[in-house]
């Protein structure tokens, strides 16, 4: 698992906002704003809709601390592009469809309800040299994470 401290693993994903699919590289969003990565084990599920809109809900937050927000789950690029359409979302999703981004930061389910290979919901904040400064990972994919907790580490980092 990555810890606080460490250099971000490095990934290229699918993206989409909603309205295309492209790609997003890590590498290449560092150095603008902090980043965070957050992770949530399947679109369309209740707690990850709910999850997804309090980080939509909260984006003005986001953006007075100077951060970037992407959601990441297994999910196909196709289906994060609806579900990003459907709830109006206002922040890039990232398909880890093969899995490796999940498995990089060491937040993957072997098994959950049956389903093999899903993320953990987790937040990591990496700054802009791409330094892990934040990080959040839950056993329990009922549990959410504390978006104040998460803006006041962004808070907390030079911008």
């Amino acid at each position: 698992m990555v810890e606080l401290g460490e250099r971000a693993p490095e990934f290229t994903l699918p993206a989409t906002d909603g309205e295309e699919i492209t790609e997003v590289a890590l590498g290449g969003e560092l150095g603008r704003e902090n980043i965070v990565l957050a992770f949530f084990p399947l679109a369309f599920s209740p707690v990850c809709t709910q999850e997804l809109c309090e980080f939509r809900d909260s984006m003005a937050a986001f953006n007075t601390v100077q951060a970037k927000v992407f959601g990441i789950s297994v999910d196909s690029p196709f289906a994060l592009k609806a579900f990003a359409r459907e709830n109006r979302l206002q922040f890039t999703l990232l398909s880890d469809f093969n899995r490796e981004a999940s498995r990089a930061y060491g937040v993957l389910h072997e098994e959950l309800m049956g389903l093999r290979g899903v993320a953990k919901r987790s937040v990591f904040v990496i700054d802009r040299e791409g330094i892990v400064r934040y990080k959040w990972v839950s056993d329990d994919p009922g549990v959410k994470p504390d978006l104040r907790e998460i803006t006041q580490a962004l808070a907390g980092l030079d911008g």
